[in-house]
């Protein structure tokens, strides 16, 4: 029996319009934006891959909770219903809503963290490393080995390395690791998964070491469903129940509901540790609103709700998944080097295997975002030596990341299939003429998160000036 395509499991009720641009009004407002897609007016982006967070499209019953959000200052009906939603997914005792995943990093870092700490992770996203390293502590990434090589298929590679982390609590000690965390999915490694035996290993020498275990749990379905279908022994397990048993290895979690809350904004803190629960309570009445709503309205609570209930759908995350491996397949059909396998939110091209002819520091990642931007509108991010390469505060000199690669992040029930085919068509043009594509440089770049405001020039539009 002919096995049937796997469709988007919803029907299209509302559309926006999207504004069609010309490669010279697209060279205009590139320059205009200091080659920094961030700066672009979204407008005037025809296919936008910038991120996944908050970008999606909610659902008809996301809509209606709206209209039912209980808008009090305190002990608001929609708060419970949302405390009720996360206690019965990820099972903490304590949950601290805030306006979006980075201010529950801030308030945990804050909480525990100081100066001389070190705080591992399979790999750091952008806003976690920055606001460890605000509180004075490292942030130290410790990805699996084949994590750092894209073009490795391995079903994990966003896996801690489990010795490399037995190494460091006997170098540093485990007084000066305030908790350690994964990732899950693995963002700036690909949007590659983490296994169950890995979250159990990692949490395994935590615990025998006495370091309390975190979750970024931002893309935990995505990661469920991914142990579902590759980690033996788990095909018959729900994700809900996959979920759970994620969680009930860990002492609390962070959350940007912005991505698999299926909400355009929120997050929370989660824990099961009372007496920091309530130093935390306290800092986020301070800087962000009293214990029930966080800095959020009731309706956005609301919103959250519905949408981690929507996300642990099977037949959703089903295509979900199916989307970013469609587009990878494709891409690698036209001999494109991504990041293998594909991962869940996103597919990840390796910008220096794409332009080898340019050297990290020449930033070859940023010269492929701005080229699919000229060729087709397209908003992507670099995620390599932009966002996280820096500079040498004594010498001054630039040190390259790890990997060079750009991000292509699918907004969740928003694209079809012809928008996945448009952009397979202008990475595969893009690649094409990938020789005669040349290095960018920076012209201003602040000391934190640069990769946001950062403005560029072409190099070669330097040498032709010189």
């Amino acid at each position: 029996m002919r096995t049937r395509r796997i469709i988007e499991p919803f029907r299209i009720k509302v559309v926006e319009p999207i504004r069609m641009t010309t490669p010279v009004e697209r060279a205009l407002h590139l320059r205009e934006a200091g080659y920094n897609v961030f700066n672009l007016r979204a407008e005037d982006v025809l296919i936008d891959l910038l991120t996944d967070s908050g970008t999606g499209a909610m659902s008809a019953d996301q809509w209606a909770a709206i209209m039912r959000g209980d808008e009090s200052y305190a002990g608001s009906r929609s708060w419970y219903r949302f405390e009720e939603v996360v206690r019965g997914i990820f099972g903490f005792t304590h949950v601290i809503p805030t306006h979006q995943g980075r201010a529950a990093e801030r308030i945990l870092f804050s909480t525990v963290c100081k100066r001389g700490d070190v705080v591992p992770n399979n790999t750091h996203f952008d806003t976690t490393r920055a606001n460890i390293e605000a509180t004075g502590a490292e942030a130290l990434d410790l990805p699996v080995p084949e994590g750092l090589i894209p073009s490795e298929p391995h079903p994990f590679k966003g896996n801690m390395d489990v010795a490399a982390l037995r190494a460091l609590i006997g170098r540093v000690g485990a007084g000066r690791i305030p908790l350690c965390m994964l990732t899950v999915t693995n963002n700036t490694g690909g949007g590659q998964p983490v296994s169950m035996e890995n979250i159990r290993a990692v949490a395994g020498v935590c615990h025998e070491h006495g370091i309390p275990f975190y979750l970024d749990a931002c893309r935990f379905a995505e990661n469920a469903y991914f142990i579902k279908v590759r980690e033996d022994g788990w095909g018959d397990a729900s994700v809900r129940e996959i979920a759970r048993e994620m969680f009930a290895l860990a002492d609390g979690c962070t959350m940007s509901a912005k991505k698999d809350g299926l909400a355009n904004i929120g997050g929370f803190l989660a824990t099961n540790d009372d007496a920091l629960a309530q130093q935390e309570e306290n800092l986020l009445i301070l800087t962000e609103g009293f214990p029930t709503y966080g800095g959020l309205a009731g309706r956005d609570l609301e919103a959250i709700a519905v949408g981690l209930e929507e996300v642990l759908h099977e037949d959703y995350l089903t295509y979900r998944i199916e989307v970013a491996r469609y587009l990878g397949e494709h891409l690698t059909a036209h001999g494109i080097p991504i990041m293998q396998p594909p991962g869940g939110h996103a597919v990840y091209v390796d910008a220096a295997a794409f332009l080898p002819h340019l050297r990290p520091l020449e930033l070859p990642g940023q010269a492929l975002v701005a080229e699919l931007y000229l060729e087709g509108g397209v908003r992507a991010v670099e995620i390599g030596t932009v966002m996280f390469g820096h500079r040498d505060t004594a010498t001054g000199e630039e040190i390259p990341a790890k990997m060079e690669l750009v991000r292509l992040a699918i907004p969740r029930r928003v694209y079809t299939k012809s928008h996945v085919d448009y952009l397979v068509d202008v990475l595969a043009d893009v690649f094409a003429r990938r020789a005669t594509i040349g290095a960018f440089r920076f012209v201003e770049q602040a000391p934190v998160l640069r990769h946001f405001s950062a403005r560029f020039e072409p190099a070669y539009a330097m040498a032709a000036s010189a």
